[in-house]
């Protein structure tokens, strides 16, 4: 079988809608049109809900309403793959419940969106965006999901992604399942979301939806938070439970928060922390989780911070270069100490991560599809590749090898997989982060997380611009926060503040002082 090139695989105008309801659930109120701001804030909804401006029916009805005209109509994001059929009535519950006194938690009547790899126990499927996966309902929530219905969360259904986050071919265009099709960037219509929480970051970037959650094994929620224009946080892995998410990598995977403000992201971000004893990562030594990351605002600078510059994924791009420039003197503005820093890993961590990858892709593929009982629609790997190669539209654009590469593989046992586990925990941990942090003493390190959304190719793939920052963080398993830093001809793009692990609290704080001062985040044109 040929030698693959290690692939960026697993990052791999519109009027306000009045909310006339058409839906069993409709009620005198309902008729009522709202407005809703395209950077509307969970604090401002909360405040809202509380004053009685509109209900969450009301709410609800709204974002049901714009995705049929932006998503669907309108500029065809193609953002949501699948649309929460009990919405409305999860959302008539929540009402009842406010009426009485009861707030279920900080989340209660807001809506969000899932990345349709993360399982919910009701009338949607879970897909991967694989077409024999259309009919694949899952036997029970997973600990995520369960987790935001507990916070009050209102689930609207479940966006978009790279096909198998994106793990599935030698090239891809990110943003592009063979069940969803090609998500469009609402910056520019022609240009990439990045992956493959693609429709996570599109929807939240073009406000169908206050929150998103997606998912990253290395890049899948920092590359489509830069090329939308939002905050994304990709935690220590552990930090949130992977149970009832479709696998790539038991070592990488982690879900995370996607929104347009650091303080929205933090707010959700506390209420995935459970452990889950059928995640051991969960529960492993040492791990550290809050109830509430929520910035303080009384913090207004970073005086005493101490912030390494990782500038070599720049790879000497002039125009992000003085991007990151001014970024550097905007945090030096806000009393931080820069300290430049060239060397974070060796490129070799990069090829052995993928080889971790193959493997742990194979074992938790099959294990996951065991879960779904004798009704599911996929067995096993090998059927997955059976199925997915006899169809025309799975094939049109893109080879599967990455499927076949790894059920070549053998088991977690294999002294190739053991020596190359090893291999990464040790580069990427005590002698990739923590040394350069150490021998520094650093709170953080930024970097530039990627270029500007390139044109969408289906037929050579992605084109990334040459900016690759989000390995050290996402192989290392160490916590990661993406927010705005500018744009470039009108395409939005971000920094990343990475660290030690379980230091989200103070990497959020730091990326709240930096948004507050700044302010770059600004809403999509929906440009042709």
């Amino acid at each position: 079988m040929k030698t693959l090139s290690v692939p960026y695989f697993y990052i791999i105008i519109i009027s306000l809608i009045a909310c006339q309801s058409t839906s069993d659930h409709d009620s005198p109120a309902m008729k009522d049109s709202i407005n809703i701001h395209p950077e509307i804030t969970i604090d401002e909804i909360r405040t809202s809900l509380e004053n009685k401006e509109y209900s969450i029916s009301q709410l609800t009805q709204f974002y049901l309403n714009r995705i049929e005209a932006i998503d669907k109509n309108g500029p065809k994001l193609n953002a949501v793959l699948t649309i929460n059929p009990d919405a409305m009535t999860i959302a008539q519950q929540l009402d009842e419940e406010m009426e009485q006194g009861q707030i279920r938690g900080p989340l209660h009547g807001i809506p969000v969106l899932l990345k349709d790899n993360i399982d919910t126990h009701d009338k949607m499927p879970c897909t991967a965006g694989a077409i024999p996966m259309k009919n694949s309902f899952p036997l029970k929530d997973s600990p995520l999901a369960s987790q935001l219905r507990d916070a009050g969360a209102v689930i609207l259904g479940k966006t978009n992604l790279s096909e198998w986050a994106n793990f599935h071919s030698s090239f891809s265009s990110s943003g592009w399942s063979g069940l969803g099709g090609q998500t469009n960037n609402p910056y520019e219509l022609s240009r990439n979301p990045c992956g493959s929480s693609a429709g996570s970051g599109v929807a939240v970037s073009a406000n169908l939806c206050v929150i998103a959650i997606g998912t990253e094994t290395n890049g899948s929620i920092v590359c489509p938070s830069n090329n939308n224009g939002i905050v994304g946080i990709k935690p220590t892995v552990g930090l949130i439970s992977r149970s009832g998410i479709i696998p790539i990598s038991f070592t990488q995977d982690t879900g995370g928060p996607m929104s347009r403000t650091v303080t929205d992201a933090a707010i959700c971000l506390g209420t995935l922390t459970q452990e889950d004893p059928n995640d051991t990562k969960t529960t492993q030594e040492g791990r550290k989780p809050q109830k509430d990351y929520t910035p303080n605002p009384a913090v207004k600078d970073l005086s005493g911070k101490r912030i390494g510059y990782f500038k070599k994924p720049l790879n000497g791009n002039v125009r992000m270069t003085q991007i990151m420039d001014q970024t550097v003197k905007d945090f030096e503005a806000l009393g931080a100490t820069i300290i430049e820093i060239d060397h974070i890993m060796d490129d070799d961590v990069g090829n052995k991560s993928y080889e971790v990858l193959l493997y742990e892709f194979k074992d938790g593929l099959n294990k996951y599809f065991e879960s779904l009982g004798e009704n599911g629609a996929v067995k096993s790997l090998e059927d997955l590749i059976e199925q997915t190669f006899s169809d025309d539209t799975e094939m049109q654009y893109f080879d599967h090898e990455l499927l076949k590469i790894s059920q070549s593989k053998g088991d977690l046992n294999d002294k190739e997989y053991q020596e190359a586990l090893a291999f990464i925990m040790n580069k990427s941990r005590k002698e990739g982060i923590d040394k350069v942090m150490n021998e520094h003493n650093l709170d953080a390190i930024i970097t530039p997380t990627g270029s500007p959304a390139w044109k969408t190719d289906l037929t050579n793939g992605d084109n990334f611009g040459g900016i690759f920052s989000s390995s050290p963080a996402a192989i290392s398993g160490y916590p990661s926060i993406t927010l705005p830093m500018g744009q470039m001809d009108g395409l939005p793009v971000n920094v990343s503040i990475f660290g030690r692990a379980w230091t989200e609290a103070e990497l959020i704080q730091i990326a709240y002082c930096y948004e507050q001062k700044t302010q770059h985040r600004f809403s999509p044109t929906y440009k042709p």
